[in-house]
């Protein structure tokens, strides 16, 4: 009688998920690392990006990242947030993509909060000194990251006057729907080109998920009743912080004269002290320039006389408030993007986004400077800042330390 032989070798391991989840964890870590040291706004964080995800850790190339960004920036909402979610999705799906955005946004958001709960015990001339030297930094930051942008993107005749007219243009006209429309004319104008790129053969079908859409909406119309008809606040907080967050292009620059003129000089929520001093610190610190919206939020909730507790809860539905929006609007894009792609004219098209996008950014890099004294060390600050970051030997969390440091001393 034969007995069957049995193996007793277990089957192997599928390494390949392994070697995912161990490259998603690798991946969470830079995160945090760039939400704890990358400062100066999104233009300055995508500078930091470059060197750490593409030069360093190569989880997508130079081309891809400029592409990620400019499409961000066609959507509202905070774009340094939603370009590094995308990384996530695009590593990882979407379990990957949201842990991404709640690392990415908690330091930043638990400073914020921190800081607007004992805002009665801050001087805000300590304020304005501890942030005196990182703003010119922040500004040398941008200026690198316009010059990595162009470096990889500007390779024709019109890409450089594309670049120019848009960062002229930006620079003219300071509105928030200038830079959307300013990306699609580029894409528009270099996509009557499409002829002269290469067809394919066999593209994949074009298939558009509205989940993320219909939720983006439907949160939007659902926290507008609410809102209306609630007396509480904090639902109030989050449908004002939803709405702004579903309606502002361009970053925190444009996001906070519309948060001034909403809390501060209509409602009342905080005074135009505190705004300015929680503005400040907020440019002081690492990660998204939208977790002002958390301290904000703590603030507010004073009004009801909840303590600790309902301050922190007024930080948590307004950070989710202004984050929201951008993640579920580029969720929505990003699932078809790359067939989107496929067709000349949306491939075409990209030559003048991403040159435009340059253009954006050079225009940031003079707008930012024009509020800061024009005084020999801000110049020299922003040179010097900029130089160190081309030497790329010395890390920028340690660069940013050295300012605040110097702005404590001095």
């Amino acid at each position: 009688m034969e007995t069957e032989e049995v193996s007793l070798v277990p089957p192997p391991r599928r390494s390949g998920n392994r070697t995912k989840r161990v490259r998603g964890i690798i991946f969470l870590k830079d995160v945090a690392v760039l939400a704890l040291t990358s400062f100066g706004g999104p233009q300055a964080h995508l500078a930091m990006m470059f060197r750490l995800l593409v030069d360093k850790r190569r989880y997508l190339t130079s081309a891809e990242l400029v592409e990620l960004t400019a499409l961000c920036q066609i959507v509202p909402g905070p774009s340094s947030t939603q370009t590094i979610t995308a990384i996530g999705f695009r590593l990882g799906g979407p379990n990957l993509a949201y842990l991404t955005l709640l690392v990415w946004m908690t330091p930043a958001v638990t400073f914020m909060t921190v800081f607007a709960l004992s805002i009665s015990y801050l001087d805000p001339s300590l304020v304005a000194r501890l942030v005196q030297f990182v703003q010119p930094i922040a500004i040398g930051f941008v200026a690198y990251s316009a010059y990595k942008i162009a470096e990889k993107v500007i390779h024709t005749k019109t890409s450089v006057a594309l670049m120019v007219s848009g960062a002229m243009l930006a620079y003219s006209f300071q509105l928030p729907a200038v830079l959307p429309l300013l990306l699609l004319a580029g894409g528009l104008i270099t996509a009557f080109r499409y002829s002269k790129l290469p067809q394919i053969e066999q593209k994949q079908p074009l298939r558009v998920e509205w989940a993320n859409f219909a939720l983006w909406l439907g949160v939007l119309i659902a926290a507008a009743v609410l809102g209306h008809y609630t007396r509480w606040l904090p639902v109030r907080l989050f449908e004002n912080f939803y709405r702004n967050g579903s309606l502002v292009f361009g970053g925190g620059q444009v996001l906070a004269p519309l948060l001034f003129a909403e809390f501060v000089e209509f409602k009342r929520y905080l005074t135009a002290p505190e705004f300015l001093s929680g503005l400040g610190l907020v440019q002081a610190m690492p990660g998204p320039n939208f977790s002002f919206a958390s301290y904000i939020g703590t603030l507010a909730m004073r009004r009801e006389d909840a303590g600790v507790s309902g301050q922190l809860l007024g930080a948590l539905v307004a950070s989710a408030g202004i984050f929201l929006p951008g993640t579920f609007l580029i969720f929505f894009l990003i699932r078809f993007w790359d067939q989107l792609k496929q067709y000349r004219v949306v491939k075409a098209s990209l030559e003048g986004i991403n040159a435009v996008s340059a253009g954006l950014v050079w225009a940031a890099t003079f707008l930012l400077y024009h509020p800061l004294p024009d005084t020999p060390v801000n110049l020299i600050l922003v040179a010097s800042t900029f130089l160190l970051l081309l030497w790329n030997k010395i890390p920028s969390y340690v660069i940013i330390g050295a300012g605040l440091v110097a702005g404590i001393l001095f």
